[in-house]
C-alpha cells in the first residue's frame, strides 16, 4: 500500500486559520464575499474540512460573532486591570477599546462585529446580552447616565469613523472623552 502525503491534524490551528481567513475577507471584501467556498480556499483547506469544523456558512458566522465579542470584551477587561473598583472603570476601558480600533484602520474586528450584530436579530441580542452582563459586573462603578453617554459618545464617534464622516483625530476624542469620566 502507498504512502499518501498526510497534512498533519492540527484541529483547533485549522478552526483559528478558518476564524481569521472569515474575518480578513470580511474586513477587505464585505460580509456578502464570506462564503464556504473563499474561506476554505483562503485557508487552504477544503470545503469539506470547513465544514468539518463549522456546519453552515451561518456557523461560521456564528463563530466569528462569538470570537470577535470575546477578543473585544478580553480587551476591555485587560484595560481594567488594576483600576477594578474606581468610578467609571469600564467606561474608560470601553472608551479606550473604541477608540484603539478606530486609530488602527487596518484591522476593524469591531466593525465586522458591528456588521454582523446590526444585520442580524439573533446576533444584535446575543450583543445586547453580553453587554449587560459586562456592565452589570460593574454596576457599581459605571451605571450612570453620565457614564453612558460618554459611551454612546465613543460609539458614535467610531461609526463616524467607519462611515468617514468625521476626520477628528483619535488621541484628541479618547482624551476628551476620558477628561469626561473624571468628571462625571
Amino acid at each position: 500500500m502507498g504512502s499518501a502525503h498526510k497534512r498533519e491534524k492540527k484541529p483547533e490551528a485549522v478552526r483559528r486559520a478558518l476564524l481569521d481567513c472569515a474575518a480578513r475577507i470580511a474586513i477587505e471584501h464585505g460580509l456578502a464575499r464570506v462564503t464556504v467556498q473563499a474561506v476554505a480556499d483562503a485557508a487552504d483547506v477544503t470545503k469539506g474540512g470547513l465544514l468539518h469544523h463549522f456546519a453552515s456558512k451561518q456557523a461560521l458566522l456564528d463563530a466569528l460573532f462569538v470570537d470577535l465579542a470575546d477578543a473585544y470584551e478580553n480587551e476591555i477587561e485587560a484595560r481594567m486591570a488594576g483600576r477594578r473598583h474606581a468610578t467609571g472603570v469600564f467606561t474608560r476601558a470601553y472608551v479606550e477599546t473604541v477608540i484603539a480600533d478606530v486609530a488602527e484602520p487596518s484591522s476593524r474586528p469591531r466593525a465586522i462585529l458591528a456588521v454582523l450584530a446590526i444585520g442580524d436579530a439573533r446576533m444584535r441580542a446575543l450583543w445586547a446580552e453580553r453587554f449587560a452582563r459586562m456592565l452589570g459586573r460593574h454596576a457599581d462603578t459605571d451605571d450612570t447616565l453620565d457614564l453612558a453617554t460618554l459611551r454612546f459618545a465613543a460609539d458614535g464617534y467610531w461609526l463616524s469613523e467607519l462611515i468617514g464622516s468625521d476626520p477628528r483625530d483619535p488621541a484628541r476624542v479618547r482624551d476628551s472623552l476620558l477628561q469626561s469620566i473624571a468628571v462625571a
